[in-house]
């Protein structure tokens, strides 16, 4: 089963996440979170960081990654790790992987005309604000 992950970083306020709008399809033109695939013999902790990096610049030593939940889909022989964090300083995010952008969190991120993921980016915010004191506390 190939893994994937999905990133959630916010800014150091939490008032803000960071998005990207595809560049290629699956979801060409829709705001999707970053991230990427898990490599063989890489963990997904590992993964997330190197795709972090690969993706926006940041680096390990900016954010902290907490490992949020997971998302397991047997027709399509994949699953995807969802991990979030809190910046702990500002940061020049870059990459031309993706058009990456900082999006504040009063929109509506289960509207599938704007957002990529079937409306799991609302989901996935949403269990953030259910626990955010107990994993974005550093």
């Amino acid at each position: 089963m190939q893994g994937y992950n999905v990133l959630m970083v916010y800014n150091r306020s939490m008032e803000q996440l960071l998005m990207c709008k595809r560049l290629k399809d699956p979801y060409k033109g829709l705001s999707n979170l970053v991230g990427g695939k898990i490599e063989n013999g890489e963990t997904g902790i590992e993964a997330a960081y190197r795709e972090l990096l690969e993706e926006t610049s940041i680096s390990n030593d900016d954010i902290v990654l907490h490992h949020l939940m997971d998302f397991k889909y047997y027709q399509q022989n994949c699953y995807v790790e969802v991990y979030v964090g809190k910046l702990k300083r500002d940061v020049v995010v870059s990459g031309d992987e993706n058009k990456l952008y900082w999006s504040e969190l009063n929109h509506d991120f289960f509207d599938l005309s704007l957002y990529a993921g079937e409306g799991n980016i609302g989901h996935m915010i949403e269990q953030v604000n259910m626990c955010k004191d107990k994993i974005l506390s550093d």
